[in-house]
């Protein structure tokens, strides 16, 4: 089976989602070296054309199941970004009430059925909800994330057996980021994780995890397969985990596991400016194209999604001038990066940048140009509205 790949909107949207799991999981990162944040976090930096490319071909009626590992894949399956943050930082408004955390983020209403701490647990959890809508007869199908630290657990057999089977639709996702915890792959993980599939009667690719593009492709070919009622499918997409197994790491560790050396040629491939310079190749965007949608990401989707968050700053990111004016509940807060806002449930309007003097900052060039959603940073008499 074949396709012709993703279309220009595609893999804007494509690019806009991993531009924004990469913006929270840093957030996240910030937060937590800060001190903010109640418990550890388990990043998904450096993965995200995986949980993009493949969730971009799925509705909200079709499951995923993740892992500890699960922002990500919360985001890109069109999971409420602030609902996620209030959960991370164990609030009553978020997406589990804060009962669930980092680990357990999960929404039904978007086929999210749940992250989990348990290494390979989702797998048998998606079968089942494979085996559900195999017996709707919905076309509907289940996916389930997990890494090459999961592929060592028995369930994964247990699991391509009874899918294969009964030929249930579901989308096995190996994420091959090179590590189990602590452990480089290569010293605890023998042969080719795709192998183990291929001694079943299933659709196998394996594809890199760092081409989105590819990613998106190979993930549309194994779910039509499913859907289409040929039995699952298996992807193992290989790419790497920038950010260490969680956020705490290094206060613990007695010695570092990998060198800076790895980490920074893998920085050289990461997928985000990848597929940036893919989509400018292609024609598909600009420059300003790509800066704007960092700036969004940075200015506008963080103050929309996450004003409540009490403490929270919000602003530009950039600290360039402090001076930004945020109009909440009717009334004008001076807030930046530099300043809170202390708003729980706020109407947040419109912001207004204050004449500061200095040249304007590439994020805000990049809004001025903005199809007339503009920031005013720096520059009087601009507008932006915080409301799509």
């Amino acid at each position: 089976m074949s396709n012709n790949g993703p279309s220009p909107d595609e893999i804007r949207a494509i690019y806009a989602r991993m531009v924004l799991i990469r913006k929270m999981e840093e957030r996240l990162s910030a937060d937590f070296h800060a001190g903010k944040l109640p418990g550890g976090v388990h990043l998904y930096i450096g993965q995200e054309a995986v949980a993009a490319g493949v969730c971009a071909n799925l509705t909200d009626a079709d499951k995923i199941a993740s892992t500890h590992r699960g922002h990500g894949h919360f985001l890109a399956k069109g999971g409420d970004p602030k609902s996620m943050m209030a959960e991370v930082y164990g609030r009553e408004n978020g997406i589990c009430k804060g009962m669930g955390g980092s680990m357990h983020v999960a929404d039904i209403s978007k086929g999210i059925i749940g992250a989990n701490g348990i290494v390979g647990a989702g797998l048998a959890i998606t079968a089942g909800a494979a085996f559900a809508a195999q017996l709707d007869g919905d076309g509907h199908v289940a996916v389930c994330f997990f890494g090459d630290g999961a592929s060592n657990q028995g369930v994964l057999m247990e699991t391509l057996n009874v899918t294969s089977l009964w030929k249930l639709p579901m989308v096995f996702i190996c994420e091959h980021n090179g590590f189990s915890e602590f452990s480089p792959s290569a010293t605890v993980t023998s042969g080719e994780i795709a192998d183990r599939a291929r001694a079943f009667p299933m659709h196998v690719n394996v594809v890199d995890g760092n081409d989105a593009v590819a990613v998106w492709t190979a993930a549309a070919d194994a779910i039509a397969h499913a859907r289409s009622g040929n039995g699952p499918a298996f992807i193992e997409a290989k790419t790497y985990r920038i950010h260490g197994h969680f956020e705490m790491e290094k206060h613990m560790l007695s010695r570092p596991y990998r060198d800076e050396a790895e980490i920074e040629e893998w920085r050289g491939r990461d997928s985000i400016p990848r597929l940036a310079a893919h989509m400018i190749e292609a024609g598909i965007a600009s420059d300003s194209d790509i800066a704007d949608v960092e700036a969004r990401t940075l200015l506008v989707q963080y103050i929309r999604d996450h004003i409540g968050l009490t403490g929270t700053h919000i602003g530009c990111d950039t600290s360039q001038c402090g001076a930004c004016v945020v109009h909440v509940n009717g009334k004008s807060v001076k807030s930046c990066t530099t300043l809170a806002v202390q708003a729980e449930g706020a109407d947040v309007t419109t912001i207004e940048g204050l004449a500061t003097g200095g040249e304007l900052h590439p994020m805000q060039a990049a809004f001025k140009e903005n199809h007339g959603l503009q920031c005013g940073f720096c520059t009087p008499g601009m507008v932006m509205s915080a409301v799509d």
